[in-house]
């Protein structure tokens, strides 16, 4: 006889441990299920450090989630006694006129953001050690910055993950059960699929193209002995979207990231090799020798290939399976996702109990299979 919960929630990533934490905060008995464990080096949950800012333009509902999930983030944190979120400040640079930025500095005013709009001469006396070109402006957001991903999500998921890798569920109506490769069946009244990059090979038929996980390159190159120019304190995070790239502060010596912000070829989460590529490591250092000069000629010390599982905008996509009354489908976060999970995991806890009113952008009937993200 299959063992029985409230809600199964499989997939340990950032949507599926927020979503069992705020679910288990409900009351519901829950069963947190993931193949290869919370933070695992294939998900799009694992690695070092995630970005945490409020700046996404015009978009008012993602900068209210990254309000939101930050406070949840902090008390998180503080009722676990770990400190898993850097405050570096976020600085977010594009060229003069940009419309992202003049449409953000208007929402975070709106949404009471603390944050600096700074000119040419201002981003040059304060940021010396970027390089910046002539007529670039900026949005500083001195309360923003990074959080410990793996181990962040590790402690949000305390310990109760289950190790199991789940079969897709076939039929319609009202699923009973799940089924594990081992024989194992799992019985819930709800259940959530929250597995990102995983989710269109468990289904095809309804997800498909409207997430392609793409292969993606990030690097950490070593600064100089008693350099602190570049740590926290000293240097923010970085981002530029017209650029296509963001670095993070070296925090915990494991060096400076730097990422280029642009989707690579087509990537299996589960089998691909994740070697770097040449082409992509002289990107970088393309990028760390334009912007950092003090990091011109640093070694690699550290290198990931992870992936993006964006959706064709980028939008989230968090609603109902349409085949089944009581499944759930969450992931499309890759690319600035991370920060969003609680957020996501309230969301999700609203929809399932019914008390919330469903989001729109989040609708599986709103995504295409067609690239034209928007959403940054």
């Amino acid at each position: 006889m299959a063992n029985s919960y409230d809600v199964a929630v499989i997939g340990a990533g950032v949507f599926g441990v927020w979503t069992a934490h705020q679910l288990k905060r409900g009351g519901a008995s829950v069963i947190l299920i993931d193949q290869h464990g919370p933070g695992n080096s294939r998900s799009s949950s694992g690695g070092e450090t995630r970005i945490i800012r409020m700046c996404y333009g015009a978009d008012e509902i993602y900068t209210r989630a990254s309000m939101r999930s930050m406070q949840l983030w902090k008390e998180f944190f503080q009722d676990a006694g770990q400190s898993l979120f850097v405050n570096t400040g976020v600085l977010v640079t594009a060229s003069e006129g940009d419309a992202y930025l003049a449409k953000a500095r208007e929402m975070l005013a709106r949404c009471g953001v603390k944050h600096d709009a700074l000119e040419s001469a201002a981003l040059k006396g304060k940021f010396p050690n970027l390089s910046f070109d002539l007529g670039t402006i900026g949005i500083y957001e001195p309360d923003s910055g990074v959080i410990l991903a793996r181990r962040a999500v590790d402690a949000v998921a305390a310990g109760s993950a289950v190790a199991s890798a789940i079969l897709a569920p076939t039929g319609r109506g009202r699923l009973a059960e799940i089924e594990a490769r081992d024989g194992a069946r799992i019985a819930a009244g709800n259940f959530v699929f929250a597995c990102g990059p995983w989710l269109p090979s468990l289904f095809p038929d309804v997800v498909g193209e409207r997430i392609q996980p793409s292969r993606q390159e990030v690097f950490f190159f070593g600064p100089a002995p008693g350099d602190r120019a570049h740590a926290p304190g000293e240097a923010p995070v970085w981002i530029d979207f017209e650029e296509g790239a963001y670095s993070v502060p070296e925090i915990d010596a494991r060096g400076f990231k730097l990422g280029v912000d642009k989707h690579g070829p087509l990537f299996d989460p589960e089998t691909g090799e994740r070697t770097i590529t040449l082409e992509k490591l002289a990107e970088a250092r393309a990028v760390l020798h334009r912007r950092f000069p003090g990091m011109r000629g640093a070694p690699l010390l550290e290198s990931r290939v992870c992936q993006y599982e964006n959706t064709s905008n980028g939008d989230f996509l968090i609603d109902r399976h349409p085949d089944f009354d009581n499944v759930w489908l969450a992931g499309g976060g890759s690319g600035h996702g991370f920060k969003h999970g609680p957020f996501v995991g309230e969301y999700l806890a609203s929809q399932i109990a019914g008390t919330g009113v469903a989001e729109t952008r989040f609708s599986l009937a709103s995504k295409s299979t067609r690239r034209n993200r928007t959403v940054y």
